[in-house]
């Protein structure tokens, strides 16, 4: 089941135009503030009543505004979660739930609904009120009772950025055992860009109401000439890897990627589990001779596929590791001395403590 929304609204000065299709999985839709992401979730939702649109999810219409098509909100079988949780404070977990079942359908096997209840860990808190849950719990409620009214699709718009960097890390791990679960379409809405690459496995990009980018995430953030991303000082690239072993003697895990073997901080993974870890750009150097006596673990061969610039000192590197996209942040000094251009097979140097501690995560 896939989502396709093509869209054109305006309101007062500001102007939504924006194309594309969601497969199954987890799309993330990244912009700043005030690119129209919340606008365009709320069209998909039926909350706007948009001027040209087609929506459709799977093979259900939502709208067709050159046909006249528009469903009400209450009928489009939309999970909907928000920046907040939203939850009636004098109702119990358990009542709060029955809410979101109300509006399923079709009548609920009582597995299914344990099921879910199982999947974000919430049995513990049914009998309890929302006021006395932590903001990471009372987000987990929030999530199960969009998915309880048995949605075709589900929106969360911001669902983390309510809450502390703790909470944020005792949620995502369900978010993703969702999106790995679910046989329905995921639409995210961040500007986090740590949230994007640990759960998206499609990017849709948009700035000032307009698609920049759209494609599966590791290719849509190693590209150079999107400024959202070339300039942001986290820039790099997603890699999937297989665990391959762990050294406890010198806490280093060993990963194994289209580029080669990679060694970085252990991870809490099993061996032959699939990871994504971030390589950011900041961290790559470029060699054009294959480098001997380093401290450097990690050497991976590359040829340069394009070259962009970052800021008024540095260039944004793309480069192609057998198949494997990377980005290195050299200085324009650098690339002019060592005269980078695209074709040329270099060297990509990555250090083993650069890697960020919590670079593992679960693979889409």
């Amino acid at each position: 089941m896939s989502l396709h929304v093509d869209i054109r609204h305006r309101q007062g000065d500001f102007e939504l135009q924006v194309a594309f299709d969601s497969p199954q999985g987890l799309t993330a839709l990244f912009g700043q503030s005030g690119s129209g992401k919340t606008t365009l979730v709320r069209a998909i939702a039926g909350l706007l009543r948009p001027q040209q649109a087609r929506i459709t999810v799977g093979g259900t219409v939502l709208v067709d505004t050159a046909v006249g098509v528009f469903v009400p909100t209450h009928r489009r079988r939309i999970g909907y979660v928000f920046q907040e949780p939203r939850l009636f404070p004098h109702l119990t977990v358990r009542q709060n739930l029955g809410y979101g079942r109300w509006f399923a359908a079709d009548r609920r096997a009582a597995a299914d609904d344990a099921r879910l209840v199982e999947m974000l860990d919430i049995e513990p808190l049914l009998t309890r009120h929302p006021g006395s849950l932590s903001g990471g719990e009372r987000q987990r409620v929030a999530i199960g009772r969009a998915l309880l009214c048995a949605p075709q699709l589900l929106l969360m718009d911001e669902p983390l950025s309510q809450i502390d960097a703790a909470r944020k890390a005792e949620i995502l791990p369900y978010v993703e055992r969702l999106r790995d679960e679910l046989k329905i379409p995921i639409v995210y809405v961040s500007h986090a860009l740590d949230e994007v690459v640990r759960l998206a496995g499609h990017l849709v990009c948009i700035g000032n109401g307009r698609l920049l980018a759209t494609g599966p995430t590791a290719a849509v953030l190693t590209r150079t000439d999107l400024p959202m991303f070339a300039r942001r000082p986290d820039a790099g690239a997603v890699v999937a890897a297989e665990v391959l072993g762990h050294d406890a003697h010198y806490r280093l895990t060993r990963l194994h990627c289209a580029a080669g073997d990679l060694w970085v901080p252990q991870l809490d993974h099993a061996v032959g589990s699939q990871v994504n870890v971030w390589v950011r750009a900041q961290d790559v150097t470029l060699a054009l001779q294959a480098p001997q006596e380093i401290s450097a673990l990690n050497v991976l061969t590359g040829t340069i596929t394009s070259i962009g610039r970052a800021d008024d000192s540095t260039a944004m590197v793309a480069l192609d590791c057998n198949g494997l996209s990377l980005l290195a942040r050299v200085t324009r000094l650098s690339a002019e001395r060592l005269q980078l251009r695209s074709g040329l097979s270099v060297h990509a140097l990555v250090k083993s403590v650069s890697f960020p501690l919590a670079a593992g995560n679960a693979a889409a």
